[in-house]
């Protein structure tokens, strides 16, 4: 197969708000003061070969437009501000959404003694594959953030040019999961580290109460990850599950269109670990990096920049 040249498409340069003047501040305000605009939808549930479900939100259109699939982060959900008005933005644009709440994280607890985590792409096969059932006329389009897109980015390169998916965007994805474990337990970060924390042990309580789980007695996401999270998905420990996690081990076999969007100034996943030289020489990769802008925030002006630029990447020809 010839190699392909990068598409040319010309994306809506970011334009930061003139009040948002640092990383915190596009993190936090688009993070908890963004009005939630959701779509009417139906929930669904998904069988898993392994015997648990998957939650998925659908809002499907009646045009020949792709289906895009949609992937919250860490202790995220599809209610969250990013995934809920994408899915109206991509109403709005004819496309169909399905977004998929990660074990544990939708309505109601999953059954199995397991949750998610940033490698977990067996659930992504289920789910494309669900999808394809079910819509067989519309291609599959695909956008993660942050820990989703972690997932999405290691799908791609482990499917290669089998990936049921033919566009995709990553937003604000860990590239190297141990560095962006360790900066989360550093300065100001620790706020954030804390607020996952604490999800986090509540869930592994309310499982305990029903089944076996470790135990865990420590005070940061790295612990967690080394006593809980490794633990119940197969891994040594912490080391080895970032090692074998991390995006940036897959972004040379990517054989999907790909648009990667950081802001240089993520301090929850650090850009400087991104692996600039494998995704210049990938063809199918094009990156928007932004001077400023947060972690999955992107306070803007006018509004909603990030939506505009995702759609932008979905839409062209």
């Amino acid at each position: 197969m010839p190699e392909q040249k990068k598409k040319s498409i010309s994306l809506e340069p970011f334009k930061p708000a003139w009040w948002a003047w640092n990383v915190h501040v596009h993190t936090i305000v688009a993070s908890q003061f963004s009005k939630v605009k959701k779509p009417s939808h139906q929930r669904m549930e998904i069988d898993t070969p392994d015997g648990d479900f998957l939650e998925v939100d659908t809002c499907i259109q009646d045009t020949d437009k792709p289906v895009v699939a949609l992937f919250h982060g860490l202790e995220g959900s599809t209610d969250r501000y990013y995934i809920a008005n994408l899915m109206a933005e991509l109403k709005k644009a004819g496309f169909s959404s399905v977004a998929l709440n990660f074990r544990g994280c939708g309505s109601r607890m999953n059954n199995r003694p397991r949750f998610y985590h940033s490698g977990e792409t067996e659930d992504y096969r289920t789910f494309f594959k669900w999808i394809s059932d079910n819509f067989p006329n519309k291609d599959i389009y695909a956008v993660g953030f942050s820990l989703g897109g972690n997932a999405l980015v290691k799908y791609l390169g482990e499917e290669g040019d089998q990936s049921r998916v033919e566009r995709a965007a990553a937003v604000s994805p860990p590239y190297d999961l141990k560095e962006g474990s360790l900066r989360l337990n550093q300065g100001f970060n620790r706020l954030y580290e804390i607020n996952f924390l604490n999800t986090l042990v509540q869930k592994l309580e309310k499982k305990r109460q029903k089944m076996e789980m470790p135990e865990f007695n420590g005070s940061s996401v790295y612990e967690f990850d080394d006593q809980v999270t490794a633990k119940l998905h197969g891994f040594k420990d912490a080391d080895d599950y970032y090692h074998q996690c991390s995006s940036k081990h897959f972004y040379g076999d990517v054989k999907t269109d790909l648009l990667v969007i950081h802001s240089k100034e993520d301090t929850l996943c650090p850009f400087e670990f991104a692996p600039f030289g494998v995704m210049e020489a990938n063809s199918y990769i094009r990156t928007c990096f932004t001077d400023e802008g947060g972690h999955v925030g992107f306070l803007s002006s006018p509004k909603d920049w990030l939506f505009r630029v995702i759609l932008q990447w979905l839409d062209h020809s």
